[in-house]
């Protein structure tokens, strides 16, 4: 791989990464919640499943998607539920920082939340499937770019949910006063809201 090439996808990655989503504004939320070095639970929750995405992807999930118009509104509709769904638990949270039914000190509880959030997102397997391929060179041994080009991939990504998580954190030392953390809630609920309504109407 051309150290042009891997520059190229450190950028583009770096700012697709950076884009609010599913998983970013989940490290947001929970950076407020319980501090960023309890979010590592979530974050981990959420590389899990991006890992196991692109491990879909690789065994040809991502062209079942493209071509199969049902079964990838079937995937995004219940992915957008499950936002939804979210968005409703945090305006039910109304002046408290903790989600209503949820366990502060569980890190599997918060692992889980991060894999099923990860997991719910289609467009994922489709990026393993449509973007990743442009970086690779045929006509070299591929092992090695995909290990270059994922290693990559998972330290950006990681480096972003980190900051959300952290950004979270000091947002959450703001929060003082139940009118705040209301509002706080009402714009989790809202955001989440929004990013599931993209995702129901999104394209292939």
């Amino acid at each position: 791989m051309s150290m042009t090439i891997w520059l190229t996808f450190i950028a583009t990655t770096f700012f697709i990464s950076a884009t609010p989503g599913p998983n970013m504004l989940l490290m947001l939320s929970h950076g407020t919640r319980y501090g960023w070095q309890a979010t590592l639970a979530t974050m981990s929750g959420a590389l899990a499943g991006l890992g196991l995405l692109f491990a879909l992807s690789a065994f040809g999930m991502a062209t079942i998607l493209a071509t199969s118009a049902t079964l990838f509104l079937i995937f995004k509709l219940v992915g957008a539920l499950y936002l939804i769904y979210l968005g409703w638990q945090c305006f039910k949270a109304g002046s408290h920082l903790e989600m209503p039914n949820a366990t502060a000190d569980s890190a599997a509880r918060r692992f889980r939340l991060g894999l099923t959030v990860a997991l719910s997102n289609p467009k994922a397997i489709l990026f393993a499937g449509a973007f990743l391929p442009q970086f690779i060179n045929t006509t070299q041994p591929q092992a090695g770019q995909w290990a270059i080009l994922l290693g990559s991939f998972f330290i950006i990504e990681a480096g972003w949910q980190v900051a959300y998580a952290a950004g979270g954190a000091k947002l959450g030392n703001w929060l003082q006063g139940p009118n705040r953390i209301k509002r706080f809630n009402q714009g989790c609920g809202a955001a989440f809201f929004t990013v599931g309504g993209l995702l129901a109407t999104a394209q292939r």
